[in-house]
């Protein structure tokens, strides 16, 4: 018998993960996500994956600008990640929660991540709903604080574990 998505998501609501913010910008338009579909691919060369929704705003912008940040969040962080996860009307709107800035490579960062990541896509994945954007590392910033973690259906800390 085949899984349903409301058995997938119940049990993937058990994998906890960092909240990050993935982040482009494409001919002047910025927009961003939240996410935990994040996951580290190799260290040589440095890169990492993100999975992003075809019918996010930010998918297309990747996919144009062949970019990408990915900001971790950190414990004080949870208004923005609700910001980036909402449906505010203007992806620019988004941006009005943090202090913003640009990469080397010209993508949003926030400059008070714990860390970001900045990336040139390598490759792509294509699957039925999202597309896996492969990135290599090209700027990264670091503020270590207690990572902000997302598990069980609500937000953590490593105090919360």
């Amino acid at each position: 018998m085949p899984i349903t998505q409301d058995e997938f998501k119940k049990g993937m609501q058990q994998l906890a993960a960092t909240v990050t913010i993935i982040t482009a910008r494409h001919s002047g338009v910025r927009s961003g996500l939240t996410a935990t579909a994040v996951s580290s691919v190799s260290n040589d060369p440095p890169s990492l994956l993100v999975c992003v929704n075809k019918s996010a705003g930010t998918h297309d912008l990747i996919a144009n600008s062949g970019k990408f940040s990915v900001n971790l969040l950190n414990k004080e962080q949870v208004h923005i990640s609700n910001r980036f996860a909402s449906s505010v009307n203007h992806p620019e709107e988004k941006f009005e929660s943090g202090n913003w800035s640009e990469s080397s490579i010209e993508t949003p960062i926030l400059k008070e991540a714990n860390t970001a990541f900045s990336c040139t896509v390598a490759q792509t994945v294509d699957t039925n709903t999202h597309t896996i954007f492969i990135g290599t590392i090209e700027d990264i910033q670091h503020n270590e604080q207690q990572p902000l973690i997302y598990g069980g259906k609500g937000y953590k800390t490593l105090t919360d574990i």
